[in-house]
């Protein structure tokens, strides 16, 4: 997300650093390239006119002309900005009332039932919340059925009336059926269209004075730039709801509309969505994104979805087969999967601090454990049990059922040697001490990765 604003910032920061002199004029350059990197991922123009405004003043003011480190320090004023524009610091979803009823807004396309489906998710998984889908979308049967499927792949109930088309009656039967059922969260997808119209603007109005929600969330589709700000500001005149979702940032968009909609709005956004799969949905953080604009990683969020995948139970059985020598590939299969789960290859690279800008020109494929999932299912089970006994026979065999080469096979079989010695090394004294002193930032430790772009 944001890789064309990353890399316009970048060289102009980077412009800077690459200067054995600093001057107010060429200060005043680079916070000119900074708003031209701006204003190019469509963020509004008096937005970025007056953040870099902001940006030049700190920077004389804090002298950046006689700092040792000038670039740092500008990089620094340009992140706390970007932080400040996004709104400062994180907000979270009023979840206090019994039930909660979140109500969901926004044009036709925009991504609002899938995120409705992927915020039941997240509040059952994440909150311990028991939600309820309420299909309040009458106009468009596909919505009622996209609902539907979204709820069946994630386990949460969804409420519809075929027959009723006044979405104020079905609002209101759905927050009696969860009363009854002990449902804690009612989250209602309405009707969107393809432009902002009286109709519609009645029609949301009188269910949200009718359901009286303890949140009403707009959601925005980020691919559409300022166009998506004036829709928020439009539906905010009408609602006044308390936060913004932005969907498909992984999708080619500039930016523009995160970096905005807070100012111009003045409402904060709170989730930020990424694909169609149902666990792609994240917290918004200000300073998290300013991070990942500025390329210097998101490390948490990357420890987060890790965490997310961790099972204690199956890391014990793990630590006690490692620690008897009997680390499998049905071991090895498994946390290839886990690792799947999390999200995105590219993108969780990206969280790493610098990977991102080596990684931008590398095409990395989401399907690259494919062949080794399809040489690990070609191995008998007492052979993914007891790698030892795989010989020159067996290889062939294998490679032949996944339609690999015999190479492909020898490289997985040292790879996976030399990952056990290197698990088995963690598990002692040794290995504790590498990972204190790499946590401590060990020099000429770099941060690359073996084989990346060859």
């Amino acid at each position: 997300m944001f890789n064309s604003l990353q890399d316009k910032l970048d060289k102009a920061l980077q412009n800077i650093q690459g200067r054995g002199k600093i001057s107010e004029i060429n200060v005043a350059e680079t916070v000119k390239e900074i708003r031209r990197a701006l204003v190019d991922a469509d963020v509004n123009f008096k937005v970025a006119k007056d953040l870099t405004k902001r940006v030049q003043d700190k920077a004389l003011g804090q002298n950046v002309l006689t700092s040792i480190t000038p670039g740092q320090l500008m990089t620094k004023i340009v992140h706390d900005e970007l932080v400040d524009l996004m709104g400062g610091h994180q907000e979270g979803i009023n979840l206090s009332a019994k039930p909660s009823i979140i109500l969901i807004a926004g044009l036709q396309g925009s991504g609002k039932t899938t995120f409705s489906g992927k915020l039941a998710n997240f509040l059952k998984k994440k909150k311990n919340k028991n939600p309820l889908l309420v299909a309040c979308d009458v106009y468009r049967p596909a919505a009622i059925d996209q609902l539907k499927v979204l709820g069946s792949q994630i386990g949460v109930p969804v409420y519809t009336e075929q027959e009723n088309l006044n979405p104020v009656q079905i609002a209101e039967h759905a927050i009696e059926h969860a009363k009854q059922n002990q449902q804690d969260v009612i989250i209602i997808d309405t009707a969107g269209r393809l432009a902002i119209d009286e109709q519609m603007m009645n029609e949301i109005r009188n269910v949200h004075q009718f359901v009286k929600p303890s949140e009403t969330l707009f959601v925005v589709d980020s691919m559409t730039g300022q166009d998506a700000v004036n829709t928020a500001k439009s539906f905010n005149d009408v609602l006044d709801y308390n936060g913004v979702v932005l969907t498909k940032l992984d999708g080619d968009t500039r930016g523009g509309a995160a970096l905005t909609i807070r100012t111009v709005v003045e409402k904060p956004i709170k989730f930020i969505s990424t694909g169609e799969k149902m666990d792609t949905l994240e917290i918004f953080y200000p300073e998290r994104m300013a991070d990942r604009i500025l390329g210097m990683g998101d490390v948490v969020s990357l420890v987060e979805k890790a965490q997310e995948q961790f099972d204690e139970e199956e890391a014990k059985k793990l630590h006690k087969k490692i620690a008897k020598n009997e680390f499998g590939f049905d071991d090895f299969l498994k946390q290839i999967q886990q690792i799947k789960k999390m999200g995105n290859m590219k993108d969780l690279l990206g969280m790493l601090p610098g990977v991102g800008k080596a990684i931008k020109d590398v095409d990395i494929n989401d399907d690259a454990f494919k062949h080794i999932e399809a040489i690990i299912q070609s191995m008998t089970p007492e052979e993914r049990r007891k790698p030892s006994l795989i010989n020159i026979s067996r290889k062939q065999r294998i490679a032949k059922g996944a339609g690999r080469k015999l190479e492909d096979i020898n490289a997985l079989m040292k790879q996976f040697e030399q990952m056990g010695k290197m698990m088995k090394m963690m598990q002692g004294p040794q290995g504790k001490q590498l990972m204190n002193m790499m946590s401590k930032g060990m020099p000429g430790m770099g941060g690359g990765f073996p084989g990346m772009g060859k």
